[in-house]
């Protein structure tokens, strides 16, 4: 095997905080040129989002309260998979628990690294189609402060490039999205 691809030795692995969303660790690693050092590295279990399509086209969003950055994004609903949930089924509850709908219709399109610097964070993203209104469960999502809110394809776009507050996986999906919603308004 060429040097550098040879994966890195994992000398010591310390555990510092193990939360109910996520867990920290610090990875003493010695790299295949014989250097050594400390990575620190977020574990967690995934998420999954949802880019809801109403039938008239409209995007269905959330303007959430992030405190670590003290503000709100907007965001598409999402959530952290939990320990016995598939990626599809914790979309389906949350997007009941966010926005109050429910889909017939989804389609994986696609996943990738959150912020593969520091975290082994996953998201799984769906389109989510032939929605309908539900009531919000009474215990839905208490601490967190959601307000829904819709956007045109076109609309989005332009808060994206105007820089506005979204949030890069919201982003992310949306341009993954964007052919599916291109053909989804040609018919």
């Amino acid at each position: 095997m060429p040097l550098g691809q040879e994966p890195p030795q994992l000398l010591k692995q310390r555990l510092f905080y193990e939360g109910r969303k996520f867990n920290f660790e610090v990875n003493r690693l010695r790299l295949p040129n014989r250097a050594e050092g400390d990575w620190e590295c977020i574990r967690h279990p995934g998420g999954a989002l949802a880019v809801p399509v109403t039938a008239n086209g409209e995007l269905i969003m959330v303007r959430q309260y992030r405190f670590a950055l003290l503000g709100r994004l907007l965001e598409f609903p999402a959530g952290t998979i939990e320990a016995d949930e598939s990626p599809a089924d914790t979309i389906r509850r949350e997007i009941q628990e966010e926005i109050g709908h429910s889909a017939q219709t989804w389609l994986p399109i696609g996943n990738f690294p959150l912020a593969p610097g520091y975290s082994d964070e996953i998201i799984y993203a769906f389109l989510a189609t032939d929605l309908d209104a539900i009531e919000l469960p009474p215990d839905a999502d208490d601490d967190e402060d959601i307000e829904v809110v819709r956007f045109t394809p076109a609309q989005l776009e332009k808060a994206i490039l105007a820089g506005e507050a979204v949030d890069a996986k919201s982003i992310a999906s949306f341009y993954l999205a964007k052919p599916y919603l291109e053909k989804l308004a040609a018919l």
